[in-house]
């Protein structure tokens, strides 16, 4: 059980978005680790989006991206990712941690200039 665990994720974020390609997830997941908003990015395997875009069922491959930050760089990462994003309306999910080992959460924190 997770309540059990050594270690608190509270103050760490994990940050999803798609992006239109591999090209884009890579140049913006290397913009934001290297201006410190996000302490790692893991660009996933291509995936099927379908969803209802302007009034047609649509079908798109994206590339999701998961981001790791802390609590205090999550608006500066999310505003970020909307400035250099490629669409109109890009699916930006804000997601709470509830457990990450305290090495790892230190890490984080390092990465992103979020140090206690």
């Amino acid at each position: 059980m997770i309540g059990d665990l050594p270690g608190d994720g509270s103050d760490i974020r994990l940050v999803y978005c798609p992006f239109a390609d591999e090209e884009e997830a890579r140049t913006i997941a290397r913009t934001v680790v290297r201006e410190q908003l996000a302490a790692c990015a893991n660009i996933m395997a291509p995936a099927l989006a379908i969803c209802h875009w302007q009034g047609e069922l649509t079908e798109t491959a994206e590339v999701p991206v998961l981001f790791k930050t802390a609590l205090p760089q999550s608006k500066a990462l999310v505003a970020r990712i909307v400035h250099l994003h490629s669409y109109d309306e890009p699916a930006v999910l804000v997601l709470p941690v509830d457990y990450c080992p305290p090495s790892f959460r230190a890490w984080v924190m390092g990465q992103t200039l979020a140090i206690d």
